[in-house]
């Protein structure tokens, strides 16, 4: 049963009250304390610590970080922490990550510091990684409770989880079990210490006992709260990944800059036109440029009607829409070659406005250097003087205009600012050109493109190409010229194992881009016992990470066999079952995703530059950013915009949105709501007590990820 996060509207104006201000003033007569909007981050260097960093900086939210290994680092104290600024207390952070509950000597003058500064300021501090004992709120994993491996357990979110920071998952988390032979996820799961205030967000079970332990829970005690993690993780593994936004949420109290979504988008390339085959003999594909010329028999893969009907079932059945890059040659050459018919084309064109579709070029034309297919691999064809031969301008602009024409004849709605050229050509591609073709930019500038798709496994970084800038997508290691299991089988088999178990050895060779495997896939099982479960995981990190880059896959992959259906369902059907319907999977269109990155690269650079600042003071939250840079921010229900229009939209029980400032300054209004009774936090007299000692930090193993040997096309 699915779970909404819409928290009552009690229990955020108290989580509000509690994080964001101190529970009785600095002075009787001291206003209302300015509350600035980032984070510290104390980092020992360990993977906990580093995740919840690369989680805020992925989101856009600003963090101090302070590395305890660094000499000259600078020293937390009072002064560091806060200050007084036009006669209003200011507190720097909105919250404190530390290593551990405490990663200081015993007796640090600066772990006091913290305790003092989070006991005035209602600030909330979170153990990245650290051990159950009493000082953290549960009784000790010794004895009571259980220390050790965790891989493929499969942990549940409490009641008071899901009605608080981690109400956005449908319930329970599971850790990853990538490797027999690895160790990947260790933790210490126990109970709450007797007369602890201590409550588990998430919890498991411990072996050999009838009780669950806590792997996340929130302790309260002398005036401060602290989110204690008893779990060691990386910012790759899923299961940090799906609770990342409640750490995040919890930390802020639902108000910070920066923002997330999960996004998911797959194009689908050379529609219309038909893909070579893989030939499991010759090991290359007849009719490209993988094999010498001459050898083999092409035998061409092409969607046919039937599978266009089994595409709009399925995006019906998974409410997702599937971008679509075609080629309007492939079916002027299909109707000459069969008597002016192409039922594709025609059902295609008929359903066409349940799909998205995008200007993949008119024939598919290479449109880089001008390539020297004469030897394998192929090279760039040059002058007498040495000098690089292009494709010229006036070709590339036909291709992209010629098929924008056939594309609006038949009636396909475009947005024509769209481009994903054949195989990324016109961009670099090492080791054969290592530089864009110089005829690409103007060609794109004559032509109004704006958006260019990129391969994201060799050109990863949104970067300007004359009048467009790129959009990288991620290739899936389902092959172009695979129709049929058994083809996408042999060809891995090839690619990923050694010389010496009858592979290519390109694994062997560029063993930083590749990963070899232990022994050939069993051609009959291969593709669904280990090549769609792999590549569902890689995809669905993608998702979870709110990166919004597209995946692309070809329109063989959608013919035959349809072998790209088991991994798209794995991505959407495994991510259905984590997530509440508060939190759906995000499907943007190219221009989109484009417009989404860009935004993010001028705020991550505003944010670095010290151009924005952020901070509450009671009720009222004031961000300024440069003129023209959209705030990106994250607030509860019911905030409103100055004039009170209403702020954001809805995604996971949260506002959030990217926002222009007026005159760069944006202004925002809180929800106000009456708290219950002993939800504020009640800070005692005098100053911290002693802290313990830190726990020694286990790091787990690396988890290496399957890396897709280049881009098949």
């Amino acid at each position: 049963m699915k779970r909404t996060i819409r928290t009552t509207a009690l229990a955020v104006g108290a989580l509000i009250a509690a994080l964001g201000l101190p529970a009785g003033p600095v002075h009787a007569d001291a206003p209302a304390p300015r509350i600035d909007l980032r984070v510290l981050v104390v980092s020992d260097g360990g993977p906990a610590t580093d995740a919840i960093a690369a989680e805020l900086e992925t989101a856009g939210t600003p963090v101090t970080e302070v590395d305890l290994r660094d000499a000259g680092r600078p020293v937390i104290d009072a002064g560091f922490l806060a200050e007084t600024l036009d006669g209003r207390p200011r507190a720097r952070f909105q919250a404190v990550v530390l290593p551990n509950d405490n990663p200081f000597p015993a007796g640090s003058a600066e772990m006091t510091a913290l305790a003092d500064y989070e006991r005035a300021y209602a600030i909330p501090q979170v153990d990245a990684y650290t051990y159950a004992r009493p000082e953290v709120g549960l009784q000790a994993a010794v004895g009571a409770g259980y220390a050790g491996s965790v891989d493929g357990v499969r942990a549940e979110v409490t009641e008071a989880g899901l009605s608080g920071p981690f109400g956005y998952l449908d319930g329970t988390v599971p850790f990853e079990d990538n490797s027999p032979t690895v160790g990947e996820s260790y933790a210490y799961l126990s109970t709450p210490a007797p007369g602890a205030d201590f409550v588990p967000y998430v919890q498991a079970a411990i072996p050999g006992r009838p009780t669950k332990g806590s792997l996340v829970g929130e302790y309260r005690h002398d005036g401060r709260r602290e989110l204690v993690v008893t779990f060691v993780y990386n910012q790759h593994q899923q299961q940090f990944r799906l609770l990342a936004r409640g750490i995040v949420e919890w930390m802020t109290g639902g108000v910070h800059l920066g923002a997330g979504r999960n996004y998911f988008a797959v194009h689908v390339d050379d529609v219309f036109a038909a893909d070579d085959r893989w030939d499991t003999e010759l090991n290359c594909t007849p009719g490209d440029v993988d094999c010498p010329p001459g050898e083999g028999t092409p035998n061409p893969i092409r969607m046919v009607p039937a599978d266009v009907d089994h595409a709009l079932a399925w995006q019906q059945s998974r409410d997702f829409t599937l971008d679509l890059a075609y080629n309007g040659s492939g079916s002027v050459d299909h109707r000459e070659d069969n008597g002016g018919a192409d039922p594709l084309a025609d059902r295609f064109v008929a359903e066409r406005n349940r799909f998205r579709w995008i200007n993949h070029t008119y024939t598919h034309a290479f449109l880089g250097c001008r390539q020297d297919v004469t030897v394998v691999p192929w090279k760039c064809a040059t002058d007498p003087d040495g000098s690089t031969q292009w494709v010229s301008r006036n070709e590339i602009a036909d291709e992209i205009a010629t098929n924008r024409v056939w594309g609006e004849s038949a009636g396909l709605p475009l947005v024509n600012q769209e481009l994903v050229t054949g195989e990324h050509s016109g961009l670099k591609v090492a080791p054969q050109q290592p530089e864009d073709n110089p005829n690409l930019g103007p060609a794109l500038t004559d032509t109004g493109i704006t958006w260019l798709a990129s391969d994201n496994s060799r050109d990863p970084v949104q970067r300007r190409v004359g009048s467009a800038t790129t959009v990288p997508r991620y290739p899936m290691n389902v092959f172009y010229n695979a129709g049929r299991a058994a083809e996408q089988v042999d060809e891995y088999n090839w690619i990923y194992t050694s010389r010496a178990q009858g592979g290519s050895g390109i694994c062997e060779d560029n063993p930083a881009t590749s990963t070899c495997l232990t022994a050939p896939l069993d051609p009959e099982t291969g593709y669904a016992e280990h090549i769609v479960p792999l590549e569902t995981r890689i995809a669905l990190g993608h998702v979870l990470s709110n990166d919004p880059r597209p995946h692309f896959i070809h329109q063989s992959n959608l013919a035959e066999d349809r072998i790209a259906y088991p991994v798209l369902d794995g991505v959407l059907e495994g991510y259905a079952a984590l997530f509440a319907d508060s939190a759906p999977v995000v499907n943007l269109r190219m221009a989109d995703i484009g417009v989404e990155m860009q935004r993010r690269a001028a705020w991550r650079n505003a944010v670095d530059a010290g151009q924005v600042t952020a901070y509450r003071v009671g009720d009222s939250v004031t961000v300024r950013a440069p003129e023209g840079v959209a705030v990106t921010a994250t607030m509860p229900e019911g905030t409103l915009r100055g004039g009170g229009t209403a702020f954001g939209d809805a995604y996971a029980g949260a506002l959030s949105g990217w926002t222009p400032t007026s005159g760069g300054t944006l202004a925002l209004t809180l929800p106000s709501t009456p708290t219950a009774p002993g939800d504020k936090v009640t800070l005692p007299a005098g100053t911290g007590t002693a802290v313990p000692t830190s726990p020694p930090t286990r790091v787990p193993p690396g988890v290496t990820e399957p890396v897709p040997y280049g881009a098949r096309r």
